[in-house]
């Protein structure tokens, strides 16, 4: 695990995650996951013309969501970092980024994770941190690494039985690698790494449902 800023070396990818505290539902409506979703998208910019409440009243947010629009692709020079994948479950965030400047990891993660934070304190009427403190981040050194983290990223709902497939659960990047989901609504960049067609990466991900179930069923015998 790596911890501290210094070690995150631009122009390479890393899995990055963390969790609220003592295991707290931080994502527990669809209208809060899309916001999350929303500020993945905004915060990876170095630099906005504007704040991200005035890019998401341009959303067209509605009182049973939001509507499917986002910011149009910016330039890699415009960026932090680059997200290749993504899962939200209801108490922790898996990312897959690439840092794209100096301190991007890092810049955009202390974003994200305050920007929620306050936007579900003010809803929720409560204070205090929601996440249990800075990010954990492990190097990913090869291709065929983070082909295969991809495929653990989106089976994460699948082995906590929150779906039967990772094609019923609606917050990870699995679609957009499945290929279900238009331009407009990608978050993610990874044509240029992961040389593999949608079919092919539905059944490299499917294949594997069976045996990542046995192994979340084992370690949560090894933890009782």
């Amino acid at each position: 695990m790596m911890h501290r800023k210094e070690l995150l070396a631009t122009g390479h990818y890393y899995h990055v995650f963390n969790k609220s505290i003592a295991d707290f539902r931080i994502f527990n409506t669809h209208y809060n996951s899309e916001r999350f979703l929303h500020t993945l998208r905004y915060y990876q910019l170095h630099e906005s013309s504007m704040k991200l409440s005035q890019f998401l009243r341009l959303q067209e947010i509605q009182d049973d969501g939001f509507e499917k629009h986002f910011i149009p692709a910016q330039r890699p020079e415009e960026k932090l970092v680059e997200i290749l994948a993504y899962c939200l479950m209801p108490t922790h965030v898996h990312l897959i980024l690439k840092q794209l400047r100096d301190d991007g990891i890092s810049q955009f993660m202390q974003n994200i994770q305050n920007s929620y934070t306050r936007f579900f304190n003010e809803k929720h009427r409560r204070k205090g941190p929601l996440w249990v403190g800075r990010f954990k981040s492990v190097l990913v050194d090869s291709d065929e690494y983070l082909l295969h983290l991809t495929r653990y990223i989106h089976l994460n709902p699948v082995s906590a039985g929150l779906a039967g497939t990772p094609k019923k659960w609606p917050y990870s990047s699995y679609h957009e690698y499945s290929g279900n989901v238009g331009a407009d609504r990608r978050i993610c960049r990874f044509d240029d790494v992961i040389a593999i067609n949608a079919g092919e990466y539905e059944n490299f991900v499917n294949d594997r449902i069976s045996h990542q179930k046995e192994l979340a069923a084992i370690k949560s015998l090894i933890l009782e």
